[in-house]
């Protein structure tokens, strides 16, 4: 299959992962505007091949800040196996469970085939500058695998009293600053624009040579001016498609990122070959 995007930021909605989502997933999905139904390993992999677009689908525990169970390694590692043509796997570990989760990440990496591993910093309760997790992050690098970071505000709970417990400031960019300059053979992702810290995120990518941006969460119409700016010029080789789904749909993303005033080398970059820089493709 010819590929012609490499879309960095999948959630497949199997049954599984929305069970995982529990009492997130009205919230999130009413913010999103999108109805959320299931669906099998296979009929996910169908979408995205019919498109020609290969997707990091990625895993999901958050057991101990929210008491729900996770969306397992595993899982989503088969997914990748049984559809290696579409499928690129990212591992989710809690980091709150220390040693077990650095071993779990290792057994992702080396015995699952994951390539690459996600936290979402609001959902899991911790800031990753925080030296007590310091330990994961030595992992990842000696494993050499790319690290994807939620940044920004979040569907997750959003517009519920209290967003559920939910905390904004763990998202902040600014501590993967902290992370990116501590472990510069860390391959750092920050996912979505990062609103309301768009500067905050831009100003990293172009600071740290080991840091890159993914454009997911958001349709590129809504994209905040400077961010077009700046992936049109300075960090047009640090920026990365991505979608958010099933929140957001590829063909939607796709619609309104042709629509919109890029560069077409630029263009070319974002949809592929960064990606392919950042997974070592």
């Amino acid at each position: 299959m010819e590929i012609k995007a490499i879309d960095i930021h999948v959630h497949p909605p199997t049954a599984e992962y929305l069970t995982s989502m529990g009492k997130y997933l009205e919230a999130t999905a009413k913010y999103f505007g999108r109805k959320i139904e299931a669906k099998t390993p296979d009929e996910i992999a169908e979408e995205f091949r019919q498109l020609q677009i290969k997707a990091v689908i990625l895993a999901w525990d958050a057991e101990t800040n929210t008491g729900l169970p996770p969306f397992k390694n595993d899982s989503v590692a088969k997914m990748a196996k049984d559809h290696p043509d579409v499928f690129f796997a990212f591992a989710s570990v809690d980091p709150w469970k220390k040693e077990r989760a650095i071993k779990e990440l290792e057994r992702a990496v080396k015995d699952l085939g994951m390539v690459g591993v996600k936290f979402m910093q609001a959902g899991q309760g911790f800031y990753p500058n925080d030296r007590q997790f310091y330990p994961m992050w030595e992992k990842c690098v000696e494993l050499k695998v790319p690290v994807l970071f939620h940044c920004g505000t979040t569907g997750l709970a959003a517009g519920t009293p209290g967003g559920m417990g939910i905390r904004l400031d763990y998202v902040r960019p600014i501590y993967i600053d902290h992370l990116a300059a501590d472990f510069p053979e860390l391959t750092i992702i920050c996912a979505h624009p990062a609103w309301p810290w768009v500067a905050e995120a831009i100003a990293i990518a172009i600071h740290k040579a080991n840091v890159y941006v993914d454009l997911s969460g958001w349709s590129p119409k809504y994209f905040p001016q400077e961010l077009v700016q700046e992936v049109n010029s300075r960090i047009q080789d640090k920026a990365l498609f991505g979608t958010d789904y099933p929140f957001i749909t590829p063909q939607r993303w796709l619609a309104d990122f042709e629509k919109a005033p890029y560069k077409p080398e630029v263009r070319q970059k974002v949809l592929l070959l960064n990606a392919k820089k950042v997974l070592k493709l």
